[in-house]
């Protein structure tokens, strides 16, 4: 092998490190963003007026990031962007709960009578099934389903990538799967309310609109990535070598440690039956965590002043705490107020590489932010529903497909239905298609992406936690791509084949609702 094949074959097995890639991108995007300005690169867009129905026009075009005041906003914004990046303080909060629960044994006594109790595939199915319905609380399913899942493999003698990386994917490509409203999805229901109103002004959408095609989703979904996961991951991951001996063999436990267990679990139920009640309306002294300026319960749950939606984080991690304390002092595994402290800060030790990932990760994704790189390129891409004459089946296909390829640039549902909806509704709606199919079609489409691109922000939480389990095999960024292919493609087909089949048959896709449009 001569001198050049050598250096070739070295540069395609080296292993470079996450925080490298995101570094690289961040140039990347700021070397990218100076040649697109100098083709003064644009695009247009509408928005709906809600009061008069009317469209208005909208042009952004690159923002220049190697100019005078692209510098000076990476400077001037790269701490405070960092402060205020929603995974770094979710993930440090979320992580002194689960370090209670490990470190006073109570995550050891739960989950490995769990996994000795039932079969593999029930404990992937049901993982993975939490996952998906996890995206009625956003994406705190991101930082809290990932320690589970690792937690729920390692204490059943398996690969705690396994866990990891079927709950990303449950939770990633569940995120289309919306059985329930959620308060993201009412605000896509407005925003798709608004541009059909353009076309009708009295059409109107109820909230049951998607129920039969996500029950459908959520049943098959969670059945094919319990498959992938068995079928293909686990086998790809081979052997993982424990740190402790009580993983390797059948754990039998003693009455004090079940006695905790049962108190930990009673502490638990107490807790829970405590916060339920406060988001019940209409009880003496209920409600208090709900936002009374919602229309919508959903809205009320999670509205913006909602200290349900605010607190969430804090209340499952008091949660951990109450359960992983209540354990210890029971099974005398928590003893003293230095052991107190020990469970709080034992997740945390030695998180150091992790902070600076997300440091990094919040730099870059700013960065392509900053830039409207993502924004521009939703807007150009949209406006191919006007250059190519699709309608019927194709029109949806091409909805379908639209959505996947934009979901790589710009991750926001919100913001690329709010660019989209105004040209993809009312041309739909012109091809007697609803608008409630579309938005259906859209998020589906959407979910397909969110595990292949790293400018989703919630990526690295992905990669923090297979770095936290790693045996020396270095993880590398576009290396943990590869775990999502195979569920990627099954998810494909498998909403692809949802989306046909519910539109060429018209079945109702929810409650009042079909693909089909009557005027």
């Amino acid at each position: 092998m001569n001198v050049s094949l050598r250096k070739w074959w070295k540069m395609k097995n080296k292993k470079f490190s996450p925080i490298f890639i995101f570094i690289l991108m961040t140039f990347v995007t700021i070397i990218l963003s100076f040649v697109l300005s100098l083709f003064d690169l644009q695009a247009e867009y509408s928005t709906v007026n809600d009061y008069t129905n009317t469209l208005s026009n909208n042009v952004i075009g690159v923002t220049n990031l190697l100019s005078t005041s692209g510098i000076k906003y990476i400077i001037t914004h790269t701490v405070s962007n960092f402060v205020n990046f929603a995974p770094l303080s979710t993930l440090i909060i979320i992580l002194i709960g689960i370090g209670v629960l490990e470190k006073s044994g109570f995550a050891r006594t739960f989950f490995t009578l769990i996994t000795q109790n039932f079969r593999k595939n029930s404990i992937t199915f049901m993982l993975i099934f939490i996952s998906i319905l996890s995206s009625l609380f956003g994406n705190i399913g991101f930082v809290l389903m990932l320690p589970v899942g690792a937690m729920l493999f390692k204490y059943g003698h398996r690969h705690p990538f396994g866990g990891i990386i079927a709950s990303f994917a449950g939770v990633c490509f569940g995120y289309g799967i919306n059985v329930f409203l959620t308060s993201q999805e009412t605000t896509l229901l407005n925003l798709t309310l608004t541009a059909a109103r353009v076309i009708d002004e009295g059409y109107s959408i109820g909230i049951n609109f998607q129920l039969f095609i996500m029950l459908a989703a959520l049943v098959i979904g969670s059945i094919l990535m319990t498959r992938v996961t068995e079928r293909v991951i686990m086998p790809k991951l081979g052997k993982y070598e424990f740190d402790e001996v009580e993983t390797l063999d059948k754990v039998k436990f003693s009455n004090r440690e079940l006695r905790g267990l049962i108190i930990g679990i009673g502490a638990a139920i107490l807790y829970l039956l405590l916060v339920i009640y406060m988001i019940i309306p209409g009880l003496p002294f209920s409600g208090q965590l709900l936002d009374s300026n919602g229309t919508y319960y959903i809205d009320k749950l999670f509205g913006a002043n909602s200290l349900f939606n605010q607190g969430f984080v804090f209340i499952i991690t008091f949660l951990f705490i109450v359960v992983g304390l209540a354990y210890g002092f029971v099974s005398k595994t928590v003893r003293t107020n230095k052991d107190i402290s020990e469970c709080l800060s034992y997740s945390l030790d030695g998180i150091g590489s992790i902070i600076v990932l997300i440091f990094v990760a919040s730099l870059f994704i700013s960065t392509f932010e900053q830039s409207n790189i993502g924004v521009v390129v939703v807007a150009l891409l949209t406006h191919l529903t006007d250059m190519f004459s699709f309608s019927g089946l194709s029109l949806v296909i091409f909805l379908f497909i639209l959505s996947i390829v934009v979901g790589l640039f710009y991750t926001g549902l919100q913001g690329k239905w709010q660019i989209m909806s105004t040209q993809v509704v009312p041309a739909l709606m012109n091809a007697s298609i609803s608008p409630e199919f579309a938005q259906v079609v859209f998020v589906a489409g959407s979910s397909l992406s969110m595990a292949f691109t790293p400018i989703m922000m919630y990526y690295v939480i992905y990669i923090a936690y297979m770095e936290k389990y790693d045996k020396g095999n270095q993880i590398t960024l576009f290396g943990s791509f590869k775990y999502m292919k195979s569920y990627g493609i099954y998810m494909f087909i498998m909403w692809f084949i949802l989306i046909v089949g519910f539109y060429i048959t018209g079945v109702p896709i929810g409650i009042g609702s079909t693909p089909g449009l009557v005027f």
